[in-house]
């Protein structure tokens, strides 16, 4: 009986893990508190990892932990950490150079400022892509629309669909879908796990290359949450009406990051629904992995991760038991 009543449960909530990730150049990296690792198959077949610790641009601050601005610190981070990882991955397929202890350690110091500048660069041209330039191309139509709520919500349709138009292109380019079949590797492991399944590559290699946590999901729900919120801003200089837009951005990502917490914490029927439009997007932006990119994305988990303690404790279960057949999507075995 006992049994039966907590499989109902699982069916009803989801079993958070807490870990997260990113795919790198041949590689994938996990994270899990302030622990991350990246694994990468270098270009001799084998695998390589690195295991750190990240506290933060930001440290242990309270204000990191405050609901709604912790999805601004937590964006930041990401961004910086993203890069830092991102970099790492490439050194492998760089030209191998012998360098003293010197020159190493000045190009550490250019790596740090050339990724600061990378990041505030790319925070910059976002702001000029998918704030300005909608707006912008929104003014043209004010002869034609006097409604500031139709052309508020014209600028977000504007908006939304340069954001589907980058996401298209970028996912049909060639040198990028290796990328994104890491990245179903990464969703793949997350899933696997949070589904009650040992972590074994036939166990991952079944399971959905879709999750409710993914930044592609959090990027959609700022262009939809922005476009929600900018309906009820009122200013007529239209100089002033960018300068607000550009600083309602921290409250709309802020916003953005507690729908996807709730999203990945919650299998309520409305927060699935809401989910829906960020896992169709995410079929663009993952790609199923072959098995040598799974077993890389496992190495990246096992380093920072606990998985066989995770499911005695959440589901009950040890991994040494053999595992009841389910299907691709089913729900877990209970032993």
């Amino acid at each position: 009986m006992a049994v039966r009543m907590r499989k109902k449960k699982r069916k009803k909530c989801g079993h958070y893990s807490g870990i997260g990730g990113q795919a790198v150049l041949e590689g994938v990296m996990m994270k899990n508190k302030e622990e991350y690792a990246v694994s990468v198959r270098k270009p001799d077949g084998s695998i390589e990892t690195k295991k750190e610790r990240y506290e933060g641009v930001w440290g242990d601050h309270k204000l990191t932990r405050l609901p709604f601005l912790r999805g601004v610190f937590n964006f930041i981070d990401s961004l910086v950490l993203g890069m830092q990882t991102l970099t790492w991955s490439a050194d492998f397929y760089e030209e191998e150079t012998q360098e003293d202890g010197a020159q190493k350690e000045s190009k550490e110091g250019g790596d740090k400022l050339m990724m600061g500048l990378t990041v505030a660069f790319s925070v910059v041209l976002a702001v000029g892509i998918f704030i300005a330039l909608p707006f912008g191309i929104s003014l043209l139509f004010r002869s034609y629309v006097r409604n500031q709520s139709l052309l508020a919500i014209l600028e977000g349709v504007v908006r939304l669909s340069i954001f589907l138009i980058y996401v298209a292109a970028i996912a049909s380019m060639k040198d990028i879908r290796r990328v994104y079949q890491y990245h179903g590797a990464e969703h793949k492991c997350i899933n696997c796990l949070e589904r009650g399944r040992p972590l074994t590559v036939r166990n991952v290699m079944r399971s959905s290359r879709l999750h409710k946590r993914c930044g592609t999901s959090f990027l959609l729900f700022v262009m939809l949450i922005s476009i929600l919120l900018f309906l009820f801003v009122r200013v007529e200089s239209p100089i002033l009406r960018l300068v607000v837009r550009i600083l309602l951005i921290p409250v709309i990502a802020g916003i953005s990051y507690e729908v996807i917490r709730l999203a990945g914490r919650s299998d309520n029927v409305l927060v699935n629904l809401i989910s829906k439009p960020g896992l169709w997007l995410q079929r663009l932006t993952t790609r199923e992995p072959d098995e040598a990119m799974v077993e890389v994305a496992i190495a990246s988990v096992e380093a920072v991760f606990d998985w066989r303690a995770y499911l005695e404790e959440e589901f009950g279960r040890r991994a040494d038991r053999p595992e009841k057949p389910d299907g691709p999507e089913g729900e877990p075995a209970v032993q």
